[in-house]
C-alpha cells in the first residue's frame, strides 16, 4: 500500500505493524517513514503508550506539523475536543503522513483516529502495536492492510548476534560458532534479546566457558514459545550483569515517561546532582557522567537518539520492555515513586519516598501526596502534563537536591517562596516553561551547580545571584542581561542564552574574569555603532579566554557586524566548535584560524570571499568534523575541492556558493554533503559535481535557481551522478522545478516532493505523477499536494 504503484490513491489509507514486544516494529515503521516521508506535505511520528493522554499526542502531532502564524497561540490551554479540531483543520488541505506508535488499546485509536480528516489527498497512517484486536480496529477499511511481523530467521539472527560482537560473522572463532547458534535458539528471533545479549558478550572475553555461563543463564522461556516472561530474563541477566553504577543511572531513568526522549546533557548533570558520579583516574565528574551515558548505549541498555554530526547521541530511550524491567527493580528497592503513571499505589505505601515523578496530578492524586512525608524527598520532577497547581508545596521537600519542572505548564501559577530553603539544591530546570521571573530565593541555594531557564521570558535575575559561587551550568532566555560581578562564579563553565548588548559594559568585561568557562552562547541585537564598546568588552574577554579552556563559542548578531571578532588574540587553544549566526561576512579567514588549534570540530563561519586558498586554509584543520560555510562570490566562478586536506570531515554545507567541483581524493571521510548553487552556472560545466570522488558519502542534498527550460536537465545531471556512486547516497533536490509526465533516466533513486520552498506555481501541479527513465531505470517525481510549497527529494530504492 506504500509502494509506487499505488502511492497516489486518494483516500487515506492506513498500515498497522502487529508483533511481538522486541521485534522492531518501531524500527520497521521508521525505516519506511524516512523513504517515503518526502511524498508527503507534513509529517510526524509520535508515541502513544500505555500510560497516554490524548491531548498531549495530538498537540505532539501539531507540533511536528507546519504551522501557519499565529495558528498555535493557547495551545497551552486547548483539551482534547479543541486540540482534535485544531488539528482536522490544519491537516484538512495536506497530504500528510503520520506514524503512531504504540497503541495499546482500540478506544485510544478510536479517539485519534478523529483527528485525521479524510481529504481525499493520498494521506497515509502507520500505527504500530502489540495487539491483533488494537491492529485490526485500525484497518477497517478494504484497502487498509495488517501487516503481522515475524521472528528473524536463524541467518539474519545469526547475522544481528555476530556482527555487534565481532563487527562480522566471519571473525567469530570456530571454538565459539556452537554455543552462539544455542545461545540465538534461545532468543528465538527477537532482535532485542538478540542485542541484548549479544552487547553483553561483547564486553566479556571471547571464551567458550564464559559463553557457557551465558547460555544457561538465559534459560529456555524464548526457545519454544515468545513470551514478556522470557524477553524478560535476557533482559534482566542484561541489566543484573551491569557494575553498580551504572545499575544505579539506569534505574534512574525510570523518572521519565515511556517513549520520554531523554536529553543526554540534562541527564548527566542530573545524575551529577543525586551524587551517583564520582571522579575517576583524572577525569571530571562530567567526563565521568557522560561515559556512563555511552556505555548505556554500548551495552544496549538504551537506545541512541539524535546522533550528532560527531556520530555521538545527544539523547536516548528507554525500550518499553526495558523500562518494565527498571520501573520492577526501582519499586523493589523504593528507588523512585510515579505519581501518575499507573506504577504506584500511594495509598498503599510505607516506606518514605527518596525520589518523586509527577507524571499526572489532579485534587485526588494531590489529596493522598500531601499526607505522604516528604522530607526525604531528593529529586522532583514534573512533567509537561501535570498540573501544578495542585503540587504540596515546596516547604516540605526539605531534603531536594533537583527540582526539574521542564516544559510544565502553568508553573507561574505555582508558588515557590520557599525554594531558598532547599539548601540542598544542585539542579534547577524551568527550561520551556512560561515564567518570567525567577523566585529571589534561588540566591540562597549556595551549592546549586545548575540553572537551566532557557526558552522563558526571564531577563533579569535577582539581587545577589553572583553569591552563588557554585554554579557551573548557567542557561538563560535570549535576552537575559549579565550579572553585575559575574567575575566573582569563578566555577562557571558554561553561559548560554545572554544578551551581550542589554547587559551593562563591565558585566560583558567580567566574562573575561572566569577562567573556567568552556561554553559562550550570547546575542548581540543591535547595530555596531550604538554598542562598540560592548563589542570592545567582550573581545576583551574572550582574548582572555582563548588561552584558557574555552571550548565552544556560539555567537548571533542582528543589525550590526562581527568585524571585532577578526582581531580575536591570542589562539583559542582549546575551541572545539564557533558558530556565527549573523549577515556578517570576514574578510579571509581569521588568523585565529589559521594556524588553527587542532581541536576545532565544529566550524560555522561566513567569508566575504573564499579561494582556493582560504579553502586550503580550512582542510590544515586536522580534526575538523563539520563545516558549514557562506560567502559572497562571483556566481559565474566554479570552486574545486582538490584532493588534499580535510582528512577527518564528515559533513560540509556550503550555503549560497559558487559551483563545486571534487577532484580525485577530496574529503576523504566526507559522508553528508549540502549546496547550493544558480543552474545556468552549473549548466556552463555540464552539471558535473564529482560526486564519485566522495568514496564516503551517504546523504546529499542540492538546492538550486533555475528557469523552467533548465530544470529537468539539473535534476537529471544530479541525480544520474549520485546514482552512479556504489553507496546509492539519499539525495534531496529541491528548487522552482516544473514537473510534465516525460521518460529520461536515473539509476536506482526514487524522486519525490514534499513542503520546503514557496512556489505558488506548484498549485496546478499538485496532484500529477510523473514517471521517468535514465538508462533503463525508472524515477517517479511526485509534485504533492502542498497549495504552495515545493521540495524535491530523492531516495534509493
Amino acid at each position: 500500500m506504500l509502494n509506487e504503484e499505488n502511492i497516489s490513491a486518494k483516500h487515506c489509507k492506513v498500515l498497522s505493524i502487529v508483533g511481538f514486544g522486541g521485534l522492531g516494529k518501531t524500527t520497521l515503521a521508521n525505516e519506511v517513514y524516512r523513504k517515503i516521508e518526502g511524498h508527503f506535505d507534513c509529517q510526524a511520528f509520535v508515541s502513544v503508550s500505555q500510560k497516554h493522554v490524548i491531548q498531549k499526542i495530538i498537540k505532539d502531532v501539531i507540533y511536528k506539523v507546519p504551522c501557519p502564524d499565529g495558528f498555535m497561540k493557547d495551545i497551552d490551554n486547548w483539551d482534547e475536543t479543541t486540540s482534535i479540531a485544531k488539528l482536522r483543520e490544519l491537516l484538512q488541505d495536506k497530504r500528510y503522513i503520520v506514524i503512531i506508535d504504540d497503541i495499546w488499546c482500540t478506544q485510544a485509536w478510536n479517539t485519534i483516529k478523529c483527528a485525521f480528516p479524510e481529504n481525499n489527498r493520498s494521506s497515509r497512517i502507520m500505527t504500530t502495536t502489540r495487539i491483533m484486536d488494537v491492529a485490526s480496529s485500525c484497518c477497517p477499511g478494504g484497502d487498509d492492510h495488517v501487516y503481522e511481523m515475524a521472528a528473524l530467521s536463524d541467518l539474519h539472527s545469526k547475522m544481528l548476534f555476530l556482527k555487534r560482537i565481532f563487527g562480522s560473522e566471519d571473525r567469530c572463532p570456530d571454538m565459539l560458532k556452537e554455543v552462539s547458534n544455542q545461545i540465538l535458539k534461545k532468543c528465538g528471533g527477537l532482535p532485542l534479546a538478540i542485542l541484548s545479549i549479544a552487547s553483553m558478550l561483547a564486553n566479556r572475553p571471547a571464551v567458550k566457558e564464559e559463553w557457557e555461563q551465558i547460555k544457561r543463564s538465559i534459560g529456555s522461556a524464548l526457545e519454544k514459545d515468545r513470551s514478556l516472561e522470557g524477553v524478560s530474563s535476557i533482559l534482566s541477566l542484561s541489566y543484573n550483569d551491569l557494575p553498580p553504577n551504572l545499575k544505579t543511572c539506569l534505574l534512574y531513568l525510570c523518572i521519565f515517561s515511556e517513549d520520554y526522549v531523554i536529553n543526554r546533557e540534562r541527564l548527566v548533570r542530573r545524575w551529577i546532582a543525586e551524587g551517583f558520579i564520582s571522579e575517576e583516574r583524572g577525569q571530571s565528574r562530567q567526563e565521568v557522567a557522560e561515559r556512563y551515558f555511552y556505555e548505556l548505549i554500548n551495552k544496549s541498555m538504551v537506545q541512541p537518539e539524535d546522533i550528532g554530526y560527531d556520530g555521538k547521541a545527544r539523547a536516548c530511550r528507554v525500550h518499553d520492555m526495558m523500562l518494565e524491567i527498571i520501573i520492577s527493580k526501582s519499586n523493589e528497592d523504593n528507588f523512585i515513586v510515579v505519581v501518575g503513571g499507573g506504577q504506584t499505589n500511594l495509598a498503599n505505601r510505607q516506606d518514605f519516598i527518596r525520589r518523586l515523578s509527577i507524571q499526572h496530578i489532579d485534587h485526588e492524586l494531590a489529596h493522598l501526596l500531601a499526607q505522604e512525608d516528604l522530607s526525604h524527598v531528593r529529586s522532583l520532577t514534573v512533567t509537561s502534563s501535570a498540573c501544578i497547581k495542585h503540587l504540596p508545596s515546596l516547604a516540605k521537600f526539605e531534603a531536594l537536591r533537583v527540582i526539574d519542572f521542564e516544559g510544565c505548564e502553568g508553573l507561574e501559577q505555582y508558588d515557590m517562596k520557599s525554594i531558598g530553603k532547599l539548601l540542598q539544591l544542585k539542579y534547577i530546570n524551568f527550561r520551556g516553561t512560561s515564567i518570567s521571573k525567577l523566585p529571589p530565593g534561588i540566591m540562597m541555594l549556595r551549592d546549586l551547580e545548575t540553572l537551566d531557564f532557557g526558552f522563558t521570558q526571564v531577563e533579569e535575575l535577582p539581587a545577589g545571584f553572583v553569591q552563588l559561587s557554585k554554579l557551573q551550568h548557567l542557561i538563560g532566555g535570549n535576552r537575559t542581561i549579565i550579572p553585575n560581578k559575574i567575575g566573582n562564579m569563578r566555577n562557571l563553565r558554561q553561559i548560554s542564552g545572554f544578551s551581550i548588548t542589554g547587559s551593562p559594559e563591565d558585566s560583558v568585561e567580567d566574562l573575561g574574569n572566569l577562567p573556567g568557562l568552556e561554553e559562550i552562547d550570547v546575542h548581540l541585537i543591535g547595530g555596531s555603532f550604538k554598542f562598540r564598546r560592548h563589542e570592545e568588552m567582550l573581545l576583551s574577554s574572550l582574548c582572555k579566554l582563548g588561552s584558557c579552556k574555552l571550548q565552544s563559542l556560539w555567537i548571533s548578531r542582528h543589525c550590526g557586524s562581527l568585524e571585532f571578532l577578526e582581531s580575536w588574540s591570542p589562539l583559542p587553544i582549546s575551541l572545539k566548535v564557533f558558530y556565527m549566526d549573523s549577515d556578517y561576512y570576514f574578510t579571509k579567514v581569521p588568523e585565529w584560524i589559521a594556524p588553527a588549534p587542532t581541536s576545532l570540530s565544529f566550524l560555522y563561519i561566513n567569508l566575504a570571499e573564499l579561494t582556493e586558498e582560504s579553502l586550503h586554509t580550512l582542510g590544515e584543520l586536522p580534526g575538523l568534523l563539520c563545516l558549514k560555510l557562506r560567502w559572497k562570490t562571483n556566481p559565474g566562478e566554479r570552486l574545486t575541492v582538490q584532493g588534499t586536506g580535510f582528512p577527518s570531515l564528515k559533513k560540509l554545507v556550503l550555503y549560497d556558493c559558487a559551483y563545486v567541483t571534487f577532484v580525485k581524493g577530496a574529503m576523504p571521510k566526507l559522508e553528508n554533503l549540502k549546496l547550493s548553487f544558480a543552474v545556468s552556472v552549473a549548466k556552463s560545466y555540464g552539471f558535473y559535481l564529482g560526486i564519485e570522488h566522495l568514496t564516503c558519502l551517504k546523504k546529499e542534498r542540492v538546492l538550486f535557481e533555475t528557469e523552467d527550460s533548465e530544470s529537468k536537465a539539473a535534476v537529471a545531471a544530479i541525480t544520474k551522478e549520485v546514482g552512479a556512486h556504489p553507496n546509492h547516497p539519499i539525495l534531496s533536490v529541491s528548487g522552482p522545478i516544473h514537473f510534465t509526465e516525460h521518460t529520461c533516466s536515473l539509476p536506482g533513486t526514487r524522486e519525490v516532493i514534499r513542503p520546503m520552498k514557496r512556489w505558488p506555481t506548484m498549485r496546478k501541479m499538485s496532484r500529477r505523477i510523473a514517471t521517468v527513465r535514465f538508462e533503463g531505470t525508472e524515477m517517479v517525481i511526485a509534485p504533492m499536494q502542498c497549495s504552495s510549497w515545493l521540495y524535491g527529494t530523492c531516495l534509493r530504492v
